[in-house]
């Protein structure tokens, strides 16, 4: 502070909350070559300057009635604490925030005002540290159009006076170091924009934990778990193993299963419960529907908030870490459902942080998604590209995810999505692609490859390469979810069986682009909802074809190249519709035909899970082909899937409640063969039709040598395999 004015503007500014800059007037500080101290104790009678072992070393003039106090350091003193005296018997003795330096270095400035630091998540939000022997909290945030940021929380009575933040100009970080806040303290941002506005109060877009609405406030959380899954770890590679079975049961932990009183399971509940149910099905991955902190119920997770928060509905983030330790332990992979597309509108999170539209864009024809009220990330600014894959490398190293599933990829792809003319403005060259999307994703995949992880793409269109690698000009996910399988199948089994055969193309057409993409058949939540039946309410017929419709239409999906995913639910049979407020129906399963469909899914992971054939060439020609398309007369499918080592498997499906007798099917080889699946199977509430075993005679049929003559069941789905092949 210079001249007497000057001085007193800026008093006048820190008292009203209105300076941006405090450090430059509390603290200690060098003055005429004497060392001044300063406070800011709003509603104090008197401050003490004293040292560690509470001996007075000054008493401290009030120097402005709002509560700033001063005093001069005595000679060779440098340590000092502050004895606050508010009344009678309410006096503290604390640590004052404004004597410590930035506890962030150079090079953490430096990358993250480049926006290129990949653990962005240890060095801005709320981490406990041990400063100068003194252990507090620092916080750390992005809002460089603020006018001033404060921490403010039980600590300091809610009160954004206390604890404004010093401010980095370079990249718009904030920061301060609090002494003594610890483990479970209660913290939210208070920032005036621009303008010296106050704004609504925001929660830590780096916050690991969250408390639930209406609160909403950030957690200061340290994680003290040990994890135990080392040998799991020890196996994640680079390059995913394309050719290793993948069966994904897809879970919404809210509504999995709930405790008789109708609350939630918690994450330490579902690892005792879930990860073992799993497990004895024989899948192979759990995944998860977004569990980062969202504020409403109802949209699933896919609305999120707390972006760095696993949600506090079913426990805390360690509790969260021991869930995904127990299926590691027990053989099964973990994927996230992973929303970079959009974000929430509500005031407490992102939505115009610090007044400006730092995370999205300005124009809403590119920063906002009509059809969910949701804003789009502005992926081409650095530091947001920075915060999104920063998070994604989070749940990757922090919490031990093996993949991430990433929602509604179109709508990132194409700026015109879900958008009238005039709606949506052009890239640089007049396209309709998002190329700073497109950039986001393309670095993202490169950074989760590099990190152990596989990558998801839930994409609806043709857009070319989404699972081809990045140097090859693609986007790089691992995988890409096949919506016109889903699709096409799914209209083709909803039909009566008598109409079937005017359709038989929506079961075959898939084959023609199946290896375009290292594709995932998903029946996913999306199928179960909105009027659209569940999967056994698609099947016609009365309840016999019905579950025999989907036992048949469940073991082709399973001989169909491609990783698997079945939404929790569908194993079971349910009648109606997914309720994310209520428990799926357990009690079918009293009832044998519901049991049996789980009987078969339990049967069809594991074959899938034993014969390389079904699994090993996924993502070429070479693991399929085709013994019969043609017959839509009789609504009957014939195929082979074949593994790297030249063993092979027929599959077979008939589409109609009739029998076919003496039905000949073409092989490649003679000798016997046995059936390892018939959906029709007594074990599956089936009728029990076709045999355990045929021979392949010397009779050419379907451009083959050989040729088996069955009985096909009705509506159902027969596996055979050459008996030398074995197990």
């Amino acid at each position: 502070m210079t001249s007497r004015k000057n001085r007193q503007a800026e008093i006048e500014a820190l008292v009203s909350g209105r300076h941006n800059n405090p450090f430059a007037i509390l603290g200690p500080h060098r003055e005429s070559r004497r060392r001044i101290v300063r406070t800011f104790q709003p509603g104090a009678e008197s401050v003490q300057l004293v040292d560690a072992a509470g001996a007075a070393l000054a008493d401290m003039e009030k120097i402005h009635k709002g509560g700033l106090f001063e005093a001069t350091m005595p000679p060779r003193k440098r340590r000092y604490l502050l004895r606050v005296t508010f009344g009678p018997g309410n006096t503290h003795v604390i640590e004052d925030p404004y004597r410590f330096p930035s506890a962030l270095g150079e090079l953490d400035l430096y990358l993250l005002g480049e926006g290129s630091d990949r653990f962005i998540y240890q060095k801005l939000g709320a981490h406990l540290r041990v400063l100068q022997g003194v252990a507090g909290t620092r916080f750390a945030v992005w809002a460089p159009n603020a006018s001033r940021v404060s921490v403010i929380g039980d600590f300091n009575s809610w009160d954004g006076r206390h604890h404004v933040m010093r401010l980095h100009p370079g990249n718009g970080i904030w920061e301060i170091f609090i002494p003594a806040v610890g483990n479970g303290a209660l913290y939210k941002y208070e920032i005036l924009n621009k303008d010296g506005k106050l704004l609504p109060l925001k929660a830590d877009p780096y916050g690991s934990h969250h408390e639930p609405p209406p609160g909403n406030s950030s957690i200061v959380f340290d994680s003290e778990y040990s994890w135990q899954d080392g040998e799991w770890m020890s196996h994640r590679t680079i390059e995913p193993d394309l050719d290793k079975p993948v069966s994904i049961y897809e879970v919404h932990l809210g509504s999995w299963r709930r405790k008789d009183d109708g609350s939630y399971l918690t994450y330490r509940d579902l690892a005792d419960e879930l990860v073992g149910y799993v497990a004895d099905l024989g899948f192979t991955h759990i995944e998860l529907m977004p569990v980062s902190e969202h504020p409403f119920d109802g949209s699933w997770g896919y609305q999120p908030v707390g972006m760095f928060a696993p949600t506090q509905r079913f426990g805390s983030p360690d509790d969260f870490r021991y869930f995904i330790d127990c299926c590691h332990t027990n053989g099964i992979g973990v994927i996230m459902d992973w929303v970079p597309a959009h974000f929430p509108n509500d005031d407490h999170g992102l939505r115009r942080f610090d007044g400006s539209a730092l995370y999205e864009h300005e124009d809403p024809r590119k920063g906002e998604h009509a059809d969910w009220g949701t804003l789009i990330f502005n992926y081409g600014r650095r530091e947001v590209m920075n915060y999104l894959i920063g998070n994604a490398l989070y749940w990757i190293s922090e919490f031990h995810i093996d993949g991430l599933r990433v929602d509604a990829v179109a709508s990132m792809l194409y700026l015109d999505y879900s958008r009238a003319d005039g709606e949506w403005v052009p890239n640089v060259h007049g396209g309709n692609e998002n190329l700073e999307a497109i950039e986001f994703l393309r670095r993202m995949n490169i950074e989760l490859h590099a990190n152990c992880a596989t990558s998801f793409a839930e994409e609806s269109t043709a857009w070319p390469g989404v699972s081809k690698p990045v140097d090859a000009g693609g986007l790089g996910f691992t995988y890409k979810w096949n919506m016109g399988w889903m699709n096409d199948t799914l209209s083709y089994m909803s039909e009566d069986s008598v109409h079937r055969k005017y359709h038989h193309d929506k079961m075959t057409f898939g084959l023609v682009y199946a290896f375009d993409e290292n594709f995932v058949l998903p029946l996913s939540h999306d199928e179960v909802v909105h009027g659209k039946r569940s999967i056994l309410g698609r099947m016609p017929g009365d309840d016999w074809q019905q579950f025999a419709n989907l036992r048949a239409y469940y073991a082709t999906m399973f001989a169909h190249p491609g990783k698997k995913l079945l939404f929790m639910g569908n194993e079971i049979a349910q009648h109606d519709e997914w309720n994310h407020d209520r428990s799926l129906d357990w009690h079918l399963l009293k009832h044998e035909p519901h049991a049996g469909v789980q009987k078969l899914v339990r049967d069809l992971n594991g074959l899938h899970r034993k014969t390389a054939a079904l699994h090993e060439i996924d993502f070429s020609g070479d693991g399929f082909e085709w013994i019969s398309w043609e017959d839509s007369d009789n609504s009957v499918l014939s195929w082979l899937r074949r593994d790297k080592h030249g063993g092979y498997v027929v599959c077979i499906s008939n589409m109609t409640p009739v029998a076919r007798e003496d039905y000949r099917v073409g092989v490649p080889t003679g000798g016997d063969f046995r059936v390892i699946l018939n959906t029709d199977s007594e074990y599956y509430g089936g009728g029990g039709a076709g045999c355990s075993a045929a021979t392949a005679n010397e009779i050419e049929h379907n451009g083959r040598a050989h040729s088996l003559l069955l009985t096909l069941p009705p509506l159902a789905t027969l596996i055979l395999q050459p008996a030398q092949q074995g197990d």
